[in-house]
């Protein structure tokens, strides 16, 4: 299927993200192996050398790779009437993302992120949630909106009207990628109901232990294919590992490269990975494309100036693939 005849809607948060850089007081502190801080003292100013506008929420960032990919993109959510609500439509408009399934708060401001940048590329965020986490039913119709595809990331743990929303694509032949967050994580048993519906499940490690056994990546995708076709679990430096019911495949870094801002990556690599198997694409090629994606992304400030444009010459990475 060729990108122009394939239209993926991307279901989720829009947010106005503000990056401070470039400071000495962003240097992180290590208290032990596992945790580190940036610590800023009460009263003082932190002088900050670098301020970048950007705009971020994992389903903004979706579409955008789905545009620039050549697929028809659209953004379902909810924003604010403010500058930063505005601020979101330019980008997207700018993008060529259509923009028609946007529903706006009367009650609340845009979501709205404040990220400290330190210096190892890690951050630290403040978040105003917003809009992005108050959501009606009626905002989430389908219709005959003639998509091939849902790209669904955080609903702030909405159940219902994420099962809605699932049930309306099953009954209009649509195919579902989820990349559930937190809140729905909280809810185990309520998201594995909603799983039935899905094509595609995405989640670090961690996450997809909270909903199928597994000690290692392998085995957790073993399990959790029983449930959904295609399942890609990933755990940071020690890769990925997808499957499609008929070969597992096996991918490490894409490219060592220097992090930047981490911010959108896991965002580039779902979208990234849709944006190739929605057209067909196998397994593994869809995989490299996310991890270059991804890669691209914390090359640069903000979750969307890396993305790949389609026609993007791609490299060689670790990568095995076996017979399921």
């Amino acid at each position: 299927m060729g990108g122009k005849h394939t239209k993926i809607i991307a279901v989720g948060a829009a947010v106005q993200d503000v990056f401070l850089s470039h400071s000495d007081e962003f240097k992180p502190v290590v208290e032990n192996p596992h945790e580190s801080f940036l610590k800023l003292e009460l009263g003082a100013k932190a002088d900050v050398n670098q301020v970048t506008f950007s705009t971020g929420g994992g389903a903004t960032n979706a579409a955008v790779t789905f545009a620039r990919q050549g697929i028809e993109s659209v953004f379902m959510g909810t924003i604010g009437h403010d500058p930063a609500g505005r601020a979101v439509l330019d980008v997207l408009d700018n993008e060529g993302i259509d923009t028609s399934l946007v529903s706006f708060s009367h009650k609340f401001k845009t979501g709205y992120s404040v990220l400290l940048l330190a210096t190892n590329g890690e951050r630290t965020i403040l978040t105003y949630r917003g809009a992005s986490t108050h959501y009606h039913a009626k905002d989430f119709k389908l219709y005959a909106t003639n998509a091939d595809w849902l790209y669904v990331s955080t609903m702030s743990g909405n159940m219902d009207i994420l099962h809605s929303l699932f049930s309306d694509a099953r009954s209009q032949g649509v195919k579902i990628m989820f990349n559930p967050g937190k809140k729905e994580l909280t809810q185990p048993q309520k998201l594995k109901g909603l799983l039935e519906d899905v094509e595609v499940l995405c989640l670090n490690r961690e996450e997809m232990q909270t909903l199928f056994e597994g000690a290692d990546m392998e085995e957790l995708v073993r399990h959790a294919t029983s449930t959904v076709p295609v399942v890609i679990v990933s755990d940071g430096p020690n890769g990925v590992v997808a499957s499609d019911r008929k070969t597992i495949v096996r991918a490490g870094m894409y490219q060592d490269v220097r992090v930047v801002d981490r911010t959108g990556a896991g965002d580039a690599f779902g979208s990234g990975f849709l944006s190739q198997w929605s057209q067909g694409k196998s397994l593994v090629d869809s995989i490299i494309f996310a991890s270059a994606n991804s890669t691209s992304v914390v090359n640069h400030i903000g979750a969307k100036t890396g993305i790949l444009p389609k026609g993007t010459k791609l490299h060689h990475m670790p990568i095995h693939e076996k017979p399921f």
